[in-house]
């Protein structure tokens, strides 16, 4: 393996390492957005800052699986 080859490969999984990371704390934030509008009575809000929320936790348990399958064959 070459030493730029070694490189893209850090690369990638810093970049799912990256995404995982920003996905999570999208889905905190959107929570927290979630709430704050129930709590002033939008309703139409509250449920789209949680339709997004679940989208971006879903978003990060693909990166997370990705992440590990491709870990797992870097160690093999």
């Amino acid at each position: 393996m070459t030493q730029q080859s070694k490189t893209s490969a850090s690369n990638q999984n810093y970049d799912l390492v990256s995404v995982l990371y920003h996905a999570l704390e999208g889905a905190q934030t959107y929570s927290t957005y979630a709430q704050d509008a129930q709590q002033q009575g939008d309703q139409e809000l509250s449920q789209f800052f949680q339709q997004i929320q679940q989208q971006e936790q879903s978003r990060a348990q693909q990166a997370q699986q990705m992440l590990a399958k491709r870990l797992s064959q870097s160690g093999s």
